[in-house]
């Protein structure tokens, strides 16, 4: 016999709009949803579990009277044309409660292994210069000549900056989706990155579903944020000045660390056409839309030309990013999961489990694994025995 349990319809309505379904997205999923909000019938047991699992509910919070409230574990610094954000979706909380899991961890392992408390943590305020901090940056990073002794190309620009960064103490994760679920793919729309900063184990999260380019400012951003020394859910945008003193300063800071105002006035020809822009991203391995924010900084553009001419750039990458994905291919497990998962992190996890320090159910849990022989292909990948 089926049981049919009494859920309020407001906690149904609460669970699709935190799923981020639409209307009809929802129906298409479950087609007795309009009957169960409107009290004509109820769900039976499994139906209700088969809904939370779909929507990503803790099935027991169905059964509350009311929906809960679940306030973001991060300032939220967000904004969009100056209004407040919408409710968070299930996918951004789980990716933070999922780091901050991990970075509990490590908060833990660090001291036990002998290491220090990151020094440049809250190091800086956002009345120091963006200059002075984005150059106090390429010092601590070994660029001491920023622009010219990096890597070139998007590609190989990230890699090198995630590398410095996690050598420098912090953890750095970049993935395009919840753990390990490639069902669920985060939305840059709603979030670029955080950043949860903390003394021992300071973590940068940024959204792998983003464009390359787009990930490069948002990591730097997110780093400056660690300088300050306070955690933040960011939108990391070129293209805007936001209306938080905190993010335009991150901004600020990530945007002349990128591409220096000095060199780039000494670089910049008074050309800022399609291949000129192309040109001096090569140069500074770095998108063609923060090439043309910096000609605007610079005194070469005024805000609101920047801003038309800002739209038009963005279709042209967005295109060109089209083009190489029809042509391109997918990349190997073992490579792209240390960048998903902090190569520092996961290195650190998988020795603590060979030393029998973590259990193996719980280094599985927190690397987002299920097989053994997936850890230890991992473990190869890493050099972590």
């Amino acid at each position: 016999m089926a049981v049919y349990l009494d859920v309020a319809p407001d906690l149904l309505r609460w669970a699709v709009e935190r799923a981020g379904w639409d209307e009809q997205t929802a129906l298409q999923r479950f087609p007795q949803l309009d009957d169960w909000t409107a009290g004509i019938r109820q769900p039976t047991l499994k139906q209700l579990e088969k809904f939370a699992h779909a929507t990503h509910a803790p099935f027991g919070q169905l059964f509350l009277p009311e929906p809960p409230i679940e306030p973001l574990p991060v300032p939220d610094l967000r904004t969009f044309k100056d209004a407040a954000v919408r409710r968070p979706s299930a996918d951004l909380l789980d990716t933070i409660y999922l780091c901050q899991e991990r970075q509990d961890w490590y908060r833990d392992f660090a001291p036990e292994n002998g290491l220090d408390p990151v020094g440049y943590i809250g190091s800086v305020s956002i009345e120091d210069a963006p200059a002075k901090v984005a150059h106090r940056m390429h010092v601590l990073l070994g660029d001491a000549n920023p622009g010219h002794a990096v890597p070139v190309g998007w590609s190989a620009m990230f890699r090198w900056l995630v590398d410095r960064i996690e050598a420098s103490g912090a953890l750095v994760m970049v993935s395009g989706v919840v753990g390990a679920n490639t069902h669920r793919v985060l939305d840059p729309g709603e979030f670029r990155g955080f950043a949860l900063a903390d003394e021992i184990a300071p973590l940068v999260y940024v959204n792998g579903a983003d464009t390359k380019a787009a990930q490069i400012f948002t990591l730097i951003h997110e780093f400056a944020h660690l300088w300050l020394g306070g955690s933040a859910l960011s939108d990391a945008n070129v293209a805007e000045r936001s209306v938080n003193t905190t993010e335009r300063w991150c901004n600020d800071v990530a945007a002349e660390f990128l591409v220096p105002v000095d060199l780039l006035r000494a670089e910049y020809r008074g050309d800022a056409s399609p291949e000129a822009l192309d040109e001096l991203a090569r140069q500074f391995s770095v998108s063609t839309l923060v090439v043309l924010r910096r000609i605007a900084d610079a005194g070469f553009l005024a805000w609101a030309d920047f801003r038309a001419r800002y739209i038009d750039e963005e279709r042209r990458v967005l295109a060109k990013l089209a083009e190489a994905r029809e042509t391109g291919g997918g990349g190997n497990y073992y490579n792209t999961q240390p960048l998903r998962l902090s190569r520092q992190f996961a290195r650190s996890v998988i020795e603590s489990t060979h030393e029998g320090s973590t259990r193996y159910r719980d280094a599985y849990q927190l690397l987002g694994l299920t097989k053994h022989s997936t850890f230890e292909g991992l473990a190869d990948q890493l050099g972590a025995r």
